[in-house]
């Protein structure tokens, strides 16, 4: 059996005059993942796949320094686009986002529609399941909004905010079965301590 880990970013520096695909983790996101990448568990990876941007790509440099694994960028493990608004702070941010959720069909601000994120994150992970090049478990670092509508769809359910992850700085991950896409375990705290399974 292969097993899929799925993981979210931990906390980045949030600068408005940065793209937010260009945002770096911060200390104590570099902190959290560095603690995930030393899990006796990821003894077993032996294919990395990120997305483009630089916080996830972050996250797959902390698992090369401390296994020497190699990785591939996928565009299509992106977060959903939100290129139409750019940076949108708190509360509003989450006032959206509530939005994307609820109405997967329809772009909110010209956002990419959660139904299209949807199906683009299932055909990354089928991707990256088909083209690794050995015969371990699978590590993704990707984000929290994709992350979601992916477990959704694992648990064959409809879309919903209701399934995200526990942690808002993000830093969270599940598990599946490559071969069955079986769910292994819901939403887990990256650090050793505190999980937070849904």
């Amino acid at each position: 059996m292969t097993r899929i880990y799925f993981v979210t970013h931990p906390e980045v520096v949030i600068d408005p005059n940065v793209p937010v695909p260009d945002w770096g983790l911060s200390d104590r996101g570099w902190a959290r993942i560095k603690s995930f990448c030393a899990r006796p568990e990821l003894l077993s990876v032996t294919d990395v796949f990120t997305s483009t941007e630089r916080k996830a790509r972050d996250c797959a440099e902390a698992l090369k320094t401390e296994r020497g694994l190699a990785f591939k960028i996928d565009a299509r493990l992106d977060e959903n686009n939100r290129s139409s608004t750019g940076y949108v702070a708190p509360p509003r941010f989450w006032e959206i986002v509530k939005l994307f959720f609820e109405d997967p069909h329809q772009s909110i601000l010209g956002w990419e529609r959660a139904i299209d994120a949807q199906i683009r994150i299932k055909q990354a992970v089928e991707s990256c399941i088909s083209n690794r090049q050995k015969s371990g478990d699978i590590c993704i670092f990707s984000h929290g909004g994709v992350g979601t509508l992916l477990l959704c769809d694992l648990m064959n359910e409809p879309i919903s905010m209701a399934r995200g992850q526990p942690i808002p700085g993000g830093g969270c991950y599940f598990s599946f079965e490559a071969e069955s896409r079986r769910l292994v375990h819901g939403w887990q705290d990256i650090t050793q301590s505190g999980f937070a399974e849904t």
